[in-house]
């Protein structure tokens, strides 16, 4: 199957682009990037699973067993869409202690209460 050839037509196609400077054009592909990835971006906002934030658990330096109690617990509790992450960091910034101390103080069953208003709306 031949493809036909397609006619050399770059001089029309960017000719709305001729009289931006250089920093309008690096300004109008960051702005085009972001409206391409915005779709992206909100699914990744709205949409989770326990997977995904076990995944983002064991980058924080959490074992594969605490992060299956924590995203069970988050779960359990309907905070999991807020992002086992970002919980666990807001609270150890709320407590003024490490990652690892917040964690294993949601492990040990305690702060769950300080969770409620992290990451909402």
């Amino acid at each position: 199957m031949a493809c036909k050839e397609r006619g050399d037509d770059f001089g029309r196609r960017r000719a709305h682009l001729r009289g931006l400077s250089d920093a309008q054009l690096r300004q109008r592909f960051w702005d085009l990037a972001g409206r391409i990835v915005a779709p992206l971006v909100e699914e990744a906002r709205t949409h989770t699973t326990p997977a995904i934030e076990r995944s983002v658990l064991l980058r924080m330096g959490f074992s594969s067993l605490e992060c299956r109690a924590l995203v069970r617990g988050m779960h359990a509790r309907g905070l999991l869409g807020r992002g086992a992450g970002r919980l666990v960091l807001e609270l150890a910034r709320k407590r003024d202690v490490s990652v690892r101390a917040a964690g294993e103080a949601l492990l040990a069953g305690r702060d769950w209460e300080l969770l409620e208003g992290i990451g909402e709306g």
